[in-house]
């Protein structure tokens, strides 16, 4: 059997489309959506209706972790709209789906990323595209359980839910062979982003869920940059599968 793995696709259509080649399945654990490009500052939703010049500027706020006046310059550039910004974010983020689901190869098995919009997916989730949160499936005799999202954050991305609902769905996937999150478990390693210089958020209760029933993977994405990519915490080894926009890779398992 032969799986590959893909997280924060971040709008790339085209390498998503060819990510699935010689495999028997592939697995996305989420972040779809491209609403910031922190490497292409003329790229992704906030580009395309503000300019390439107000994004650097609010990659530069974010980065600095100036998040006051960041909210200061976003909230300044939405009101400028002449329709409500939900629903001219609604929109793009329609018409980025679309392309990106179509993209998928049959069979995937997805979940979502914080920065996707958990409501808007059964619209473009064709025959052969199955989403899971809190659920598993099994796959070559193996059963793989999805927990999808992020956990609250000063950025207030779309799909932050409250620990207490994160540490349910961790729960309801219980023992698994396989764990893959969008989010990390709570670890320094594994959680630091060597780019951004800071620590992004991971979760503890899918630290405990690893310490406590030992799945043979834990597979995450959601750190870009992060100090580790793999380590081992007992029995289980923890896999950031990378940042497929930025490197159009897969990560590969076979057994």
């Amino acid at each position: 059997m032969r799986v590959h793995v893909v997280s924060d696709v971040h709008g790339s259509a085209e390498a998503l489309a060819k990510a699935g080649d010689g495999a028997d399945a592939l697995l996305c654990l989420g972040d779809l959506v491209l609403f910031l490009d922190y490497a292409d500052h003329r790229r992704g939703i906030f580009a395309d209706l503000f300019g390439a010049a107000n994004a650097s500027r609010y990659v530069e706020l974010r980065t600095a972790l100036r998040f006051d006046e960041a909210k200061v310059l976003s909230d300044r550039l939405w009101a400028s709209l002449d329709r409500p910004s939900g629903e001219v974010v609604e929109e793009a983020v329609r018409r980025q789906y679309a392309e990106l689901f179509a993209a998928f190869p049959d069979p995937t098995y997805a979940t979502y990323g914080n920065v996707d919009i958990p409501r808007l997916w059964p619209e473009f989730a064709r025959d052969g595209v199955t989403v899971l949160d809190g659920q598993t499936v099994e796959l070559g005799g193996l059963t793989f359980g999805f927990v999808g999202g992020g956990l609250p954050t000063r950025m207030r991305t779309p799909y932050e839910v409250a620990e207490e609902e994160y540490a349910a769905k961790v729960a309801a996937v219980g023992a698994v062979d396989v764990l893959c999150c969008h989010i990390p478990p709570a670890v320094p390693e594994l959680t630091y982003d060597t780019v951004a210089r800071r620590f992004e958020r991971g979760s503890r209760s899918v630290l405990e869920a690893i310490r406590a029933t030992e799945p043979r993977l834990a597979l995450f994405g959601h750190v870009h940059q992060p100090l580790a990519r793999r380590m081992r915490i007992g029995r289980t080894e923890c896999v950031n599968v990378g940042h497929f926009r930025a490197t159009g890779r897969p990560y590969v398992l076979e057994w």
